[in-house]
């Protein structure tokens, strides 16, 4: 039987991924991993800068990515052969396990970091506020692929038919956090 988050752990995702943004001010879009990893302190290294052996133990944990911890200090591996936007998206989903606590690999741990990287790449309420209707609009501004931006769009849509007329506190949060910056969101 396939897992499935509780509303209440995707709400308490959700404001992670916020408060997230908040801690290490992140108010603009794209959202880059990048910039959240060196910001959280975690070292990045891409598999082609491993020997030959090494970057084939990488590819056997993962095709995209992977993180560590060494003592203290987190890693994240990748690699860099995929485009930006997958790039971006494991750079996000191992940020997840590191912020969500992961202690070991399970099916609920994934679905907990593919939903905190979907959050986290393009919030429904920042799609919302810029007045973004099309994939293609979510992808230019987001800097995601026309499938991710198409998927961004259907999760969008859903977000507001069943809570989008009433911002949760996370949202304004969120909301308030982004119109400190150049996008110059209506609060209203």
């Amino acid at each position: 039987m396939a897992i499935v988050l509780s509303d209440d752990r995707c709400e308490e995702i959700k404001q992670e991924v916020v408060n997230l943004f908040e801690r290490y001010n992140v108010n603009s879009v794209p959202i880059i991993g990048f910039e959240i990893a060196s910001k959280m302190g975690i070292k990045v290294i891409p598999y082609s800068s491993k020997s030959e052996k090494a970057r084939e133990l990488c590819m056997k944990e993962s095709e995209d990515g992977f993180s560590i911890r060494k003592g203290n200090q987190w890693y994240i591996f990748y690699n860099e052969e995929k485009g930006f936007g997958r790039i971006n998206n494991t750079m996000l989903h191992e940020i997840g396990h590191i912020v969500l606590d992961h202690t070991e690999d399970s099916e609920l741990a994934e679905k907990e970091v593919k939903f905190f990287a979907k959050y986290a790449l393009v919030p429904p309420v920042l799609v919302h506020k810029l007045k973004l209707s099309t994939p293609e609009e979510i992808s230019e501004t987001f800097d995601v692929s026309y499938e991710a931006a198409y998927y961004a769009l259907v999760y969008y849509n859903k977000w507001l038919n069943y809570s989008g007329r009433f911002y949760k506190p996370y949202e304004k949060q969120l909301l308030a956090l982004f119109s400190k910056n150049s996008l110059k969101l209506d609060l209203d």
